[in-house]
């Protein structure tokens, strides 16, 4: 299993089921915001902030795993920090390798999705709320990760509208061929206008 195209538009959420828990993953240096989604893929809630060690990469996957398996992860969500001219720097390289091996140890559908202004969003956010700078600093990667998963599950919710619109048009193909079909199986009656 190769690590996830780095596409970090919305398209590359069509990887993801349509329903099941989402989980987004704010990956920091030594702290990694986790974010999910009810089952139904309505609302994103910040979750948890994992603690690791520094540039070791290894206690980093181990608590991922273990985090999308306590929460029953059905798909993965990893923010892909792009620089502002749009290029991969070290930041986004890790990103991608993580998010492919989450992928290959868990077997969980893993998109990378850019997260370029969600710190700056969660921020604002906080700062809105009042919080003060010590819940900032302890809250950030959560809530950053928690609005990178909202901008998915709008993508999702159009994503469940579409797939209903071409079910509801399917359907409406197979009762018009079945109602036609039904149609030239009546016996024609003479005198009575039934040909």
């Amino acid at each position: 299993m190769s690590a996830p195209a780095a596409d970090a538009s919305p398209a590359a959420a069509e990887r993801l089921p349509l329903t099941g828990r989402l989980i987004a993953i704010d990956l920091g240096e030594v702290r990694i915001g986790l974010a999910l989604s009810d089952p139904g893929q309505v609302l994103a809630s910040p979750a948890e902030t994992l603690e690791v060690p520094r540039n070791q990469e290894e206690p980093a996957l181990r608590a991922l795993v273990d985090a999308l398996a306590r929460h029953e992860a059905a798909g993965v969500v990893v923010g892909y920090p792009r620089q502002l001219d749009g290029s991969e720097g070290r930041p986004a390289a890790r990103a991608r390798r993580l998010a492919g091996v989450l992928e290959q140890r868990t077997g969980l559908p893993t998109v990378l999705i850019d997260e370029r202004f969600t710190t700056t969003e969660a921020e604002r956010v906080m700062l809105a709320q009042d919080a003060s700078r010590a819940e900032r600093r302890r809250s950030i990667d959560r809530v950053a990760a928690s609005l990178l998963l909202q901008t998915v599950l709008e993508v999702q919710r159009t994503r469940r509208r579409v797939a209903a619109d071409a079910d509801a048009d399917t359907d409406a193909d197979a009762d018009a061929d079945t109602d036609a079909e039904a149609a030239s199986e009546l016996p024609a009656r003479e005198g009575d206008g039934w040909h």
